[in-house]
């Protein structure tokens, strides 16, 4: 399948040769790591396969390197370099574990005093082990810093001027760095990166910086508006209480005045009573129907009465609809809470040196759970080969330095 030529990318050196060759991010870190692990440890060389494809487009060769593995061992003898068959093979089967169907295109060197170009028994051991055109090696001087790039053509191993580092994704690549972590040693690198990549970098967490900046503002204005909405729904709730209660205060009111009212009636018909000219000898059917009417008349004030509790249910129900409200928002306190201790642990996440991408997460957060502080981001992209520390992605895999 033919891939698009690299928009993010680094020059290195004279590009003016042909074949343009691409080394992928990860694994310009990874040839850093073994040069680290040389220089901690000079005792015998190291060495790694390179696992990519070759594009041709619009008439002009491409070499891409997407991938390397560690030679399990590389000997010399004299200035000769001699890789056994068992290292062959556990090469084809990383490769076949990691890279499914990538391809070996070459190899990588890091040693003191590597030729300074390929003798004849490097040529050889190249043409034999990787027959193709455009087939790479790469000689890595690790007190310089500096990898000599040389590509199989006109069948000899000649010198390219320079080549391109491109960013991208690259989860077989960090996959396999994290597998052989231990393995192989591997140490952060120190690598002092130079003013392009340090400005393509800074452009790359400034325009991050003002997505999130954007994202937080939007959020926050939701917020806003939701919180309005509650105050509002609140007061025309509480509005309406009020004006229920109100309701049934004039009804007490009333209640109250006409019990007053039957009260002064009665105490007026006594007083009538002891002047009567009959000397006090009332007629006992006038005063059974006198009792009559005050027993009618309380009756009334009690189905009045009752009338008003029925009313007042109303302000029960008032009530009723408070003690909702609050059991409401107890119930959304309670969910907060579960919700907050449903959120995941990350007590154990990054405890082994890798640190697996959760939703939300950031590399500034991250440095903040692991370290107690946002200055390891830094550390964290250089482990990893990062460009652009706002494009991890949820499950990626990051190694801790």
């Amino acid at each position: 399948m033919e891939r698009q030529i690299p928009k993010n990318v680094r020059q290195i050196g004279n590009v003016s040769d042909s074949p343009k060759i691409y080394v992928e991010d990860y694994v310009d870190t990874f040839f850093a790591q073994l040069s680290d692990k040389y220089r901690n440890d000079p005792q015998k060389p190291l060495g790694a396969f390179l696992i990519g494809d070759f594009q041709t487009y619009e008439g002009e060769d491409y070499v891409y390197i997407y991938g390397a593995i560690q030679m399990q061992e590389l000997r010399v003898s004299g200035m000769e370099y001699l890789i056994d068959d068992e290292t062959w093979k556990r090469a084809y089967e990383e490769c076949k574990q990691f890279f499914e169907e990538g391809e070996l295109i070459g190899w990588f060197v890091v040693k003191d005093d590597a030729e300074k170009a390929p003798g004849n028994s490097t040529v050889k051991l190249h043409k034999k082990s990787f027959p193709k055109k455009n087939t790479v090696f790469i000689i890595c001087d690790p007190q310089e810093k500096e990898e000599t790039y040389y590509v199989h053509k006109m069948n000899d191993l000649m010198e390219i001027g320079g080549h391109y580092t491109y960013y991208e994704k690259n989860p077989c690549m960090q996959d396999y760095m994290i597998s052989s972590r231990k393995k192989n040693g591997a140490v952060q690198t120190e690598v002092v990166e130079d003013k392009a990549a340090q400005n393509f970098r800074d452009l790359a967490r400034k325009q991050g910086k003002r997505t999130r900046q954007k994202h937080q503002g939007n959020f926050v204005y939701a917020m806003s508006v939701g919180l309005v909405l509650v105050l509002v729904i609140m007061g025309v709730a509480m509005l309406n209480n009020f004006n229920k209660i109100r309701k049934a205060q004039n009804q007490l009111e009333e209640v109250a005045g006409t019990i007053n009212t039957v009260k002064d009636a009665g105490n007026s018909g006594n007083s009538n009573e002891s002047n009567d000219p009959n000397g006090g000898q009332a007629d006992d059917s006038e005063k059974g129907t006198a009792d009559e009417n005050t027993g009618a008349e309380k009756s009334n004030s009690v189905s009045d009465k009752k009338a008003e509790g029925d009313d007042g249910t109303s302000k029960n129900g008032t009530d009723g609809t408070a003690s909702a409200n609050s059991s409401q928002a107890k119930n959304s306190q309670s969910d907060e809470v579960v919700e907050a201790s449903a959120v995941p642990s990350s007590s154990t996440n990054g405890s082994d040196g890798v640190y697996v991408v959760e939703k939300g997460d950031t590399l500034a957060i991250i440095s903040k759970k692991m370290y107690g502080d946002v200055t390891h981001i830094d550390a964290i992209c250089r482990m990893n080969g990062l460009s652009n520390g706002n494009l991890i992605y949820i499950g990626q895999k990051l190694l801790l330095p």
